[in-house]
């Protein structure tokens, strides 16, 4: 398994990750929670021990959750699942709750190193920006994480480029370099492409991480126009309105000609596109058998033809 760092940081990873949003027993997350109620119903303990295991003899070690995913819950059952096991690179965000305050970092951080049962983080990141939390202020609070030996690598998630940039800087004038940022990014969400994020991620030597990288099972082949999923995902795109949906069907149909050429599945295509444009794709995995299709996508290569008719 090739590996690669994360940023221009120390912090190796593998070239595909996985996102363990729900993970956990979700029943007693809060009703709305999006970690409950997103991706459909949550899986059992054995279909996440067998996630794991299946994920790791495939040289896929990294694990992205964060404190928000169903009030800790995710946190936790990552920590039970992996303590003790040095190969295992853990991912996790701040903050805890969606209006809290910069203040509350090193707290946050506390608990989350408890709930995963680790010393240290390898990758904390700011979930999300918003405007009564300074990123400066959040970067330096970042910082000293760092300087205490409780975080590896700083990322961000859902920064615009002009904000990436800020952080940049912030951490910069610490020493610390700015590893990555988390963003929705597939085959049918282009936008880091022409909102600037991917080109500064690019000149910053800051590693895009895409989350939702089969836009919402969308591109597994299982969903059409016509068969829609239940539950929230049906209201939200790709799968609702007339435009979505003719995206939809265009890129399932060259997703699915290049499945049939390679004899892979359409979800190792869409992450295998990713993979060879020097993205870091998180594609869930609720049992075995989707972190196995998951990491297929690692024992294959697009050729220039295949990528320039997807892209």
């Amino acid at each position: 398994m090739p590996v690669h760092k994360l940023g221009r940081t120390d912090v190796a990873v593998p070239p595909l990750g996985v996102g363990v949003m729900v993970w956990g027993d979700m029943t007693a997350a809060p009703r709305m929670d999006p970690a409950r109620n997103a991706y459909g119903p949550t899986s059992s303990l054995d279909d996440q021990v067998e996630a794991l295991a299946v994920s790791l003899a495939a040289g896929v070690n990294l694990f992205d959750t964060a404190a928000m995913y169903g009030k800790g819950v995710s946190e936790r059952r990552l920590g039970e699942l992996t303590e003790g096991n040095p190969s295992v690179v853990i991912a996790t965000k701040f903050p805890g709750a969606f209006f809290s305050r910069a203040s509350s970092l090193p707290s946050t951080l506390a608990a989350s190193l408890s709930r995963l049962r680790r010393p240290v983080i390898d990758l904390y990141q700011v979930h999300f920006p918003v405007r009564w939390m300074s990123i400066p202020r959040v970067m330096d609070l970042m910082a000293d994480a760092v300087s205490s030996g409780l975080v590896r690598a700083v990322g961000v998630s859902n920064y615009s480029a002009a904000q990436m940039r800020v952080a940049h800087e912030a951490l910069g004038r610490r020493g610390i370099p700015l590893a990555s940022n988390q963003v929705q990014y597939s085959l049918l969400h282009r936008n880091p492409e022409t909102d600037g994020v991917l080109d500064t991620c690019r000149s910053l030597g800051v590693t895009l991480i895409a989350y939702m990288p089969l836009a919402s099972g969308a591109l597994t082949g299982k969903y059409s126009a016509s068969h829609r999923p239940a539950g929230w995902r049906r209201y939200r795109a790709p799968f609702r309105g007339a435009a979505a949906l003719a995206s939809l069907e265009r890129v399932n149909a060259a997703v699915g000609a290049l499945a049939s050429k390679h004899g892979k599945t359409r979800s190792q295509i869409a992450l295998r596109w990713l993979i060879q444009r020097d993205v870091l794709p998180i594609p869930g995995a609720k049992n075995g058998a989707q972190a196995a299709e998951n990491a297929g996508a690692l024992t294959f290569e697009l050729s220039d033809e295949d990528m320039r008719s997807l892209t």
